[in-house]
């Protein structure tokens, strides 16, 4: 294990979620570690001084920071299989778009929908609802939202997917009634092996979801 790429997580997170996703389309093995928020360990501490945050990659002993940061990193540090972007520089930068759009956009709705309640978790919904369809109307007929293959703006959406179930619970709404292209494009990447062992059971993720309810509201 000595060699391999370090991966420093946490089971629930969408965006360490996201480079497990990487590293496993790629074929790269890598060791997990397992973080523990009230007890960080020194290597996040020294990886990650400013934020202190997961995931970080350690590879050839250097760390790099920021979901989506990693991704592109694993992308180029990887370029034999599977690249994540267009050939093209407009591609590239659309990719770029969209998934920054997913991070600025539906990452806020998405926690009030399960970590807020009353007027704030009402708002944080239709939010959430308003980003689910305009991620609907670019996916349009695409199987992936780079065309026909699995790419960057896939990762960065996909894991959210795991907490899908916990949205429609404590939001009390069917994300498939308001939006099932996505629905079904989540089916569709949950077909592919590097997604399915990635991704938590979302049964987990909603006792998680609750155990933060009852903890936090």
């Amino acid at each position: 294990m000595a060699n391999l790429p370090i991966l420093l997580d946490y089971w629930p997170s969408m965006f360490g979620m996201r480079a497990r996703v990487a590293l496993r389309e790629k074929g790269v093995e890598f060791e997990y570690r397992e973080e523990d928020f009230s007890n960080k360990s020194p290597l996040l501490l020294q990886s990650n001084p400013i934020h202190k945050k997961i995931p970080v990659l350690v590879h050839n002993g250097k760390p790099v920071c920021e979901s989506l940061n990693v991704v592109q990193y694993v992308d180029e540090a990887w370029p034999e299989k599977n690249p994540f972007f267009p050939s093209d520089p407009y591609g590239r930068a659309q990719a770029r778009f969209w998934a920054d759009f997913v991070d600025k956009k539906f990452t806020d709705a998405q926690f009030k929908v399960w970590g807020k309640k009353g007027e704030e978790q009402e708002a944080g919904k239709n939010e959430f609802i308003e980003a689910v369809k305009i991620l609907e109307s670019e996916l349009g007929d695409k199987p992936y939202f780079g065309g026909d293959s699995f790419g960057y703006v896939d990762i960065s959406l996909i894991t959210f997917s795991s907490w899908f179930q916990a949205y429609e619970k404590f939001g009390n709404f069917s994300i498939e009634s308001e939006s099932p292209k996505l629905i079904a494009w989540a089916k569709r990447c949950m077909e592919k092996e590097s997604v399915s062992k990635s991704l938590p059971d979302s049964e987990k993720i909603v006792a998680y979801a609750a155990e933060y309810r009852k903890n936090n509201l």
